[in-house]
């Protein structure tokens, strides 16, 4: 195993007021299964902000956020056998779960009944803190370490380790495909990742959006249609039609609207996750057209892993924004706005 320095530049949120800040720790030494990896490039997620601001109330500071990471493999442990150096690699939003329990045998680690444990913030039920991608390296377990056959576009690359995943995991878990109707609810860093694997995916892909101005851009990315859901005339045109929705949404609002447009029998999947719950649904929308609400995170090492694998064979990556390390700040205040097509990335380069 080639030489590898722990030492570690990373920025870091020290408490939920403070800005994120140049900070400096030890990665672990990688063991016989592990894989170190140079960052190259991190996303910017909106669960980045809402930990390094303490906004779900679980946060453990320092806090390095960052779980949409692409890099290059610079140590391999010596029993690893998928990956070695120069190898570029993806990490998610996992690094670790209990591998016994029924759910991680199914190869559904996002479930684990015993809590994964997160890229950063450390698991979700407890235990040592972990660090994440806004940093120079990475240690992970080989398990949780994924290829990347991308040849180019590396850094809109990073996004899909998150936002495609996200959105990817319940439109195959829903048997999206050609000749299907789907709706994507929002136009965000999720959404246009919904609208991009939905349309691949051979779907006839219906954009909901509040702003009128994003047609064009939906559009582009490959909807067919594009509904502005404050027009009760056009909501009420598609009533009763849609195979599947996807709403990707993560402000509380109301639900009803769009469980009237569902088929008998369809789905509407919510993968954003507001500060506020949602002031519906109405039990009667439900019940009148047996119709479903259900909610999905990420998806498996498996299922992330044919989430890139589908994405590069369809030239699929994520509209970004790069920015240098000093600027997440800014990017985040900017995020807080909406004001992003539609995912930031950090250049690591940029670390110093």
């Amino acid at each position: 195993m080639t030489q590898y320095k722990p030492q570690t530049r990373a920025y870091a949120a020290q408490q939920a007021t403070a800005p994120l800040a140049p900070f400096s720790f030890e990665r672990r030494v990688p063991g016989p299964n592990d894989v170190a990896i140079e960052i190259l490039f991190c996303g910017v997620c909106h669960s980045d902000l809402h930990t390094a601001r303490n906004e779900w109330h679980n946060t453990i500071y320092p806090s390095v956020p960052g779980h949409e990471i692409v890099g290059r493999v610079v140590a391999v442990g010596d029993a690893v056998k998928n990956f070695k150096e120069g190898d570029t690699v993806g990490v998610g939003c996992m690094v670790d779960s209990c591998q016994h329990c029924a759910t991680c045998a199914e190869g559904l680690e996002q479930y684990c009944e015993n809590g994964f444990t997160g890229t950063y913030n450390g698991p979700l039920f407890g235990g040592e803190n972990t660090y994440g991608g806004y940093s120079s390296s990475i240690v992970v377990s080989e398990k949780f370490v994924l290829k990347v056959s991308h040849t180019d576009k590396l850094a809109a690359v990073a996004p899909l380790l998150c936002a495609g995943i996200t959105t990817y995991s319940p439109l195959r878990q829903w048997g999206v495909g050609k000749g299907h109707k789907v709706g994507i609810v929002g136009l965000g860093g999720l959404g246009h990742m919904g609208v991009k694997i939905a349309a691949a995916m051979g779907a006839h892909v219906v954009l909901f959006t509040t702003s009128p101005d994003k047609k064009a851009d939906a559009l582009r990315l490959g909807a067919k249609e594009v509904v502005v859901s404050k027009n009760e005339d056009e909501m009420a045109a598609h009533a009763n039609s849609f195979d599947f929705i996807l709403n990707t949404v993560a402000a509380s609002h109301n639900l009803d609207p769009f469980i009237a447009l569902l088929k008998r029998d369809a789905t509407m999947t919510l993968v954003g996750a507001p500060e506020f719950p949602h002031p519906s649904p109405g039990v009667f929308g439900l019940i009148m057209g047996r119709k479903r609400l259900a909610g999905s995170l990420i998806g498996g090492v498996a299922e992330t892993q044919e989430m890139l694998d589908f994405c590069a064979q369809h030239d699929i990556v994520s509209d970004i924004e790069m920015i240098r390390m000093d600027q997440i700040n800014e990017a985040y205040e900017r995020m807080l706005k909406s004001d992003v097509k539609y995912r930031f990335v950090i250049d690591m380069a940029t670390l110093g």
